[in-house]
């Protein structure tokens, strides 16, 4: 089946690719069972001379990678590059540098006549359902990992991206990666539930949607493996009296606006407390005036256009549904002259008098627009920050961080931030709660996920 990828920037057909068979599916199912048995059996320190060299290939080549997902997804072109030469960089060579101490086997402790040991194995086949919209950094961190863990991959990247799938296999082959330790496919939601379901596949590293989520949890269920799931966010932000203000505001304006707000832990609602509340969000919304939506080839544009026209489409109606229910945009469409009905561009905006009775505040937008309440003192920022079906990841604006902290043990979220937003550490593991998804990756911890524990109990003497 013939699929093309069509691009935000002009709506022209960016690359076209074939959805693979049933029996391509077999073919690179066995490949990688085959693949995966001998793969184990390299040295980690091998393992990870192959993976250095595969990530400093995607960085050498950058600029390139940059262009091409600039037309398929429509960040703006000058923003692009970091998601390899930072985030992808950062992640995949923390995730290698750790691997040889979180892969060794772990001594139990001695005990006369025994040598007792743990040992950590590789799961088999582990299968990479990466999104559109950070297709470099969401995959990095399984994708890595696994594979340093003695597992072979295969990436399902989403069909905005495709690009991004061949790009990870020039890099591995240039790298020397056996063949069949990595290997991807192009393919629809119903064959990627068949191959869930082949016993071959040992886990499963899902991010997108929560209704995607689902999907894969169902699959997963007729088996007994295991999934982790990333999934949406309705990201908060709690801005404390004692804020540095200037840099809450342009650290919160880019966390709610960058990559159009078409972030899994984007900034999507914020709450101020009511001292500095009209001061907050007048800087707030001078910020928002300084950016460019325009063609995001160009140089200067700071906001590209949103992945498709239906999902402009969607913030637009959120936006006019919280207007009719109260809310007020303090953001005139008319000073953003590329943002049009009927496109892929929409202008940024900030609402206020909103409350959670609005979807704007409650559902997660994955769009330019930003709502701001003014809050009475913690407790009250608290219980609106957790009254959310999502829990990704959460930010307070402080001088304080004995408080960030407090607060942080009350909410209901799988990474609390001081003075910073929309970022993820590597060293610190990436989860969610509630309907933000289940699981870990990177970190210490993600090491866990991606392989089993095997013990060995052995009397030295029958």
């Amino acid at each position: 089946m013939h699929q093309q990828t069509i691009s935000p920037v002009d709506g022209s057909v960016f690359t076209e690719f074939e959805i693979a068979s049933e029996q391509t599916i077999a073919a690179a199912l066995q490949r990688a069972a085959d693949a995966q048995r001998a793969w184990k059996r390299v040295p980690v320190e091998q393992r990870a001379e192959i993976c250095r060299r595969m990530v400093a290939h995607m960085v050498d080549r950058a600029a390139q990678l940059a262009t091409e997902l600039t037309w398929q997804i429509g960040r703006p072109v000058t923003q692009t590059p970091f998601e390899i030469t930072r985030g992808f960089q950062e992640r995949a060579t923390y995730m290698i540098d750790i691997a040889p101490r979180m892969l060794a086997d772990l001594d139990v402790g001695a005990r006369e006549g025994f040598r007792r040991f743990i040992r950590r194995e590789p799961l088999g086949v582990v299968l990479v359902l990466a999104p559109w919209n950070y297709p470099y950094l969401a995959s990095v961190n399984a994708v890595i990992p696994a594979i340093m863990a003695g597992n072979s991959v295969i990436l399902k990247s989403a069909q905005q991206t495709p690009l991004v799938s061949e790009r990870y296999r020039e890099a591995f082959d240039e790298a020397g990666l056996p063949t069949g330790v990595f290997q991807y496919l192009h393919a629809t939601h119903e064959d990627v539930a068949r191959i869930i379901e082949d016993p071959r596949v040992a886990f499963v590293s899902f991010t997108g949607s929560v209704a995607g989520g689902h999907a894969v949890q169902q699959s997963v269920s007729k088996r007994f493996i295991a999934a982790n799931l990333e999934l949406g966010g309705k990201d908060p932000a709690y801005v404390r009296p004692d804020a540095p203000l200037d840099a809450t505001v342009d650290n919160l304006v880019d966390g709610a606006y960058f990559n159009a707000g078409q972030s899994c832990c984007a900034v999507e609602r914020i709450y101020v407390h009511r001292s500095i509340y009209r001061d907050f969000v007048d800087r707030f919304v001078a910020v928002t005036r300084q950016y460019r939506l325009d063609n995001p080839m160009l140089a200067e544009t700071t906001l590209g256009p949103m992945v498709r026209t239906s999902a402009a489409a969607f913030v637009r109606e959120q936006t006019n549904e919280a207007i009719r229910q109260g809310a007020r945009g303090l953001i005139d469409p008319r000073d953003f002259p590329a943002a049009a009905e009927g496109t892929a561009y929409v202008a940024p905006q900030v609402l206020v008098d909103v409350d959670h009775t609005m979807r704007v505040m409650t559902e997660e937008t994955f769009g330019p627009v930003v709502g701001i309440m003014a809050v009475d003192d913690d407790d009250d920022a608290i219980a609106l920050m957790n009254d959310s079906r999502y829990g990704l990841t959460a930010s307070i604006w402080s001088s304080d961080a004995d408080a960030a902290v407090s607060i942080g043990d009350r909410l209901e979220t799988g990474t609390c931030y001081l003075n910073r937003c929309d970022y993820l550490d590597p060293a610190l593991a990436w989860t969610g709660v509630k309907d933000s998804g289940r699981g870990c990756s990177l970190s210490q911890l993600g090491y866990e996920a991606l392989t089993r524990p095997k013990s060995f109990h052995l009397r030295l003497q029958p």
